[in-house]
């Protein structure tokens, strides 16, 4: 069941990759005060940018839906690796009779045949249901990951501090800048304890 992995891995990158798009796609609509005069006192520029990453692997929120997913995942692989594994046996002993002419009849053979054809499309579109089924809670689960890390922003950042808070994932967009401008453990223990 390799084409089974191997389509979970695809869907787990696609949503990562969902997550990222949604996350720079949604706008806030309101304004929030901008407060530019503390921000040219202190010196700093008015920007800051979390680390996606880290975000994500701190934040109790998108663990437990990240351990949910998981679980469906095994879930899933469990039942159709069962499913597969019977339906294997099945055609092993199939051939075994076929081979041995333990079939009274050609249409007695033809039947089972057709039996374990429509078994095995069975199985596909049960593998097919199940991806899909994961496929849109992953969905959802990135579309909850980002309307609450854009709303938190918003409250966050409503005496107007920051212009600007980038994400970051890895190294990937911001090659480099100063401590002071990441703020992703601030927002990470301020989500977390707004959770609790």
């Amino acid at each position: 069941m390799n084409k089974i992995q191997i389509i979970i891995d695809s869907v787990l990158g696609a949503a990562v990759i969902t997550l990222f798009v949604l996350f720079f796609c949604f706008k806030p609509q309101t304004k929030a005060p901008v407060q530019t005069e503390a921000v040219v006192a202190e010196g700093n520029l008015p920007v800051a940018y979390l680390n996606l990453d880290s975000l994500l692997t701190n934040y109790t929120f998108a663990q437990e839906a990240q351990e949910r997913l998981m679980s469906k995942q095994e879930d899933a692989r469990l039942k159709l690796n069962t499913k597969a594994r019977t339906l294997q046996q099945e055609m092993a002993d199939f051939q075994r009779k076929l081979e041995n002419n333990a079939f009274l009849s050609r249409e007695r053979a033809e039947n089972e045949q057709q039996r374990l054809l429509r078994k095995q499309q069975e199985l596909e579109q049960l593998e097919a249901k199940l991806t899909q089924e994961i496929m849109l809670e992953n969905q959802n689960l990135n579309l909850q990951l980002a309307d609450t890390l854009t709303g938190f922003l918003r409250e966050f950042n409503a005496d107007g501090r920051y212009h600007i808070i980038m994400a970051n994932t890895g190294k990937d967009n911001i090659l480099m800048a100063a401590e002071g401008y990441d703020i992703t453990n601030e927002v990470v223990n301020a989500l977390n304890a707004r959770r609790k």
